[in-house]
């Protein structure tokens, strides 16, 4: 996404996009004990070699080649009152092909309020693309073109990410196509908080994955892909050193998370968020000591909906959630979060911490409207 457009202008500030090798050593006393243990410590060398190896520039250059195909750009533009009258503005993101008869999966922040998208292939191709649908809570769209037998992206739905591992970003930052940055996982369930956003608490971008590859406007819609190839996340915002002081903090929306929506969004036209009926903030030490509160972290309950599904449950203001099922809470983030593979209509098990004194709640969640 560029600075022409205003399209997502509330991510476009923050732009809406190691692993510890340890060896134990054994000591042996007998000959053979020794023996064994040089032949060990070999096979050990030759697997850090290995994984020397993969890390190196080699598997960047292997997974750009494969990956590419299915990157593409999203040039989108639309119509604005101006002072000065009616102005058209032009803006682009990234896109990634999810399946093979036209689908593309990118940020709604790219799309939103387009009057015309076209999709940009790396064959110097370009396809007039229609915005399927969209999902400002995931930040996740979909955009058809008229084309078959394209070269549709692996994503590695329920991957199991290790902070550390190797990161590669493909994408269009400033509309220079197919620009490929590498670097590792640098954290996993991260959040972008709504006064980030611009958007309400419930419009919070939470359980993304950080990563130190390089993410710039422009790279948004794009992918975040690991050392086999496979689509890790949707590239969908970075934090800026001027206002951070720090570099290369970047986020993506875990695969998952995005293919879920894709498909509800295909099928069904839109997607499908559970309802809780309550309004959150995050408990940290300091509220809790100041308030004495029993516990430290946590979803602190401000307010409740009386004709939500909390309220008909006997939540109550001022309790703290701690767990959704079997899933700690430590903070709004983890909440809305855990909440999202829920269905609406469907029973979920809330731990709320109140007085000094934890209950379980039998939630019937709704659809959010």
């Amino acid at each position: 996404m560029s600075a022409t457009t205003n399209t997502g202008s509330r991510l476009l500030s923050v732009l809406l996009v190691a692993l510890t090798s340890f060896l134990l050593l054994a000591a042996g006393c007998a000959a053979d004990e020794e023996a064994g243990n040089a032949a060990s410590e070999k096979d050990k060398r030759a697997v850090a070699e290995a994984a020397s190896s993969e890390e190196g520039v080699w598997p960047v250059a292997e997974v750009a080649s494969r990956v590419e195909p299915s990157v593409v750009q999203v040039n989108v533009s639309s119509s604005q009152t101006t002072p000065y009258g009616q102005r058209e503005a032009q803006g682009l993101g990234s896109g990634v092909i999810y399946r093979k008869d036209g689908y593309v999966i990118t940020n709604n922040h790219v799309v939103e309020g387009a009057d015309t998208v076209n999709v940009a292939f790396v064959d110097g191709s370009v396809e007039t693309g229609r915005v399927v649908g969209t999902d400002p809570f995931t930040d996740i769209a979909v955009v058809k073109v008229s084309r078959g037998n394209l070269p549709a992206a692996d994503f590695a739905d329920g991957a199991d990410l290790v902070v550390g591992q190797l990161a590669v970003a493909i994408g269009n930052p400033s509309g220079f196509q197919s620009t490929v940055t590498s670097g590792i996982i640098s954290g996993l369930h991260r959040e972008i908080p709504p006064k980030i956003t611009g958007g309400s608490q419930q419009s919070a971008l939470v359980d993304l994955i950080q990563t130190d590859a390089a993410i710039s406007p422009g790279s948004s819609g794009g992918a975040l892909v690991g050392r086999d190839a496979k689509v890790l996340g949707i590239n969908v915002a970075y934090l800026p050193p001027t206002q951070t002081g720090a570099v290369n903090i970047g986020f993506a929306i875990p695969a998952d998370t995005a293919t879920d929506v894709a498909r509800q969004i295909i099928e069904n036209g839109k997607v499908e968020h559970p309802y809780l009926g309550v309004g959150l903030t995050d408990l940290t030490p300091e509220i809790a000591r100041h308030f004495d509160i029993s516990v430290e972290s946590g979803a602190l309950v401000t307010q409740v909906d009386p004709q939500g599904p909390a309220s008909d449950a006997g939540i109550e203001p001022d309790g703290v959630i701690t767990a959704v099922g079997s899933e700690r809470v430590r903070g709004t983030g983890d909440l809305l979060s855990a909440l999202r593979p829920y269905d609406p209509g469907e029973p979920v098990e809330i731990t709320v911490a109140k007085g000094g004194e934890a209950s379980t709640f039998t939630v019937e969640l709704e659809e959010r409207g």
